[in-house]
């Protein structure tokens, strides 16, 4: 920022590829944390909310189904598109390369952003590392150091404190209405029809106790 001018940025999240279901509940958490707007949910919008610990009362979720759909949302705000990858043109993410309101797409935890995603980006940003142990982050973990980067760049105000915790807002009033969107009930037709056509040629399959987790978008979208 120049000149000391203080503008209101504001920081999205969008969720397009990424595979385990309950590291959106950890990804919601940290969204709140550092002060995002909103989580976007790309094609699937179910998740694991595991590891939320409740911060997905404070987070507006937002639903599209495409790529492309989201994308016109996000410059409809004047926002430009970050993605978290290492590329040949990526900077890295403590020298601020902001100019504005961002929404940040993490690449998938196996294959990172695909050429499709890779698209839609108006720059990248990756984060250095100086130990020799690891090719990369965990998405969330990515996600967390990125945009605490960008509320720092952004100038968000910090929570106060209490003894070693920040301070909790009171839960937001008819939280179900207020913090989650709504759609037609042709959109949700649209998506149950997507969704079966996944499930048939396994798109859903997961092992373990994710199988059985609790489907929290499901409700609050019904």
């Amino acid at each position: 920022m120049e000149n000391g001018e203080k503008k209101n940025y504001e920081s999205y999240v969008v969720v397009h590829n990424i595979a385990k279901r309950h590291n959106v509940g950890t990804l919601a958490r940290s969204a709140t944390a550092f002060g995002v707007s909103e989580l976007i949910l790309v094609g699937r919008r179910d998740f694991n909310a595991f590891g939320s610990h409740g911060s997905t009362s404070h987070l507006r979720f937002r639903h599209f189904h495409s790529l492309t759909l989201a994308c016109s949302f996000l410059k409809e705000r004047d926002c430009d598109i970050c993605g978290v990858e290492i590329t040949d043109n990526a900077v890295a993410v403590n020298e601020h390369p902001f100019r504005k309101s961002t929404a940040f797409l993490l690449g998938n935890e196996g294959t990172g952003l695909s050429a499709k995603e890779c698209e839609i980006c108006d720059f990248f940003v990756y984060i250095p590392q100086f130990g020799c142990g690891t090719a990369s982050l965990n998405v969330t973990v990515a996600a967390s150091i990125v945009l605490h980067h960008f509320g720092v760049w952004a100038g968000f105000s910090e929570r106060s404190r209490e003894g070693n915790k920040f301070l909790v807002a009171e839960k937001p009033i008819n939280q179900m209405r207020r913090n989650y969107c709504t759609e037609t009930a042709a959109s949700v037709i649209e998506e149950r029809k997507l969704k079966r056509e996944s499930a048939a040629i396994g798109f859903f399959d997961e092992s373990g106790k994710d199988e059985a987790a609790p489907n929290l978008l499901d409700t609050l979208f019904d």
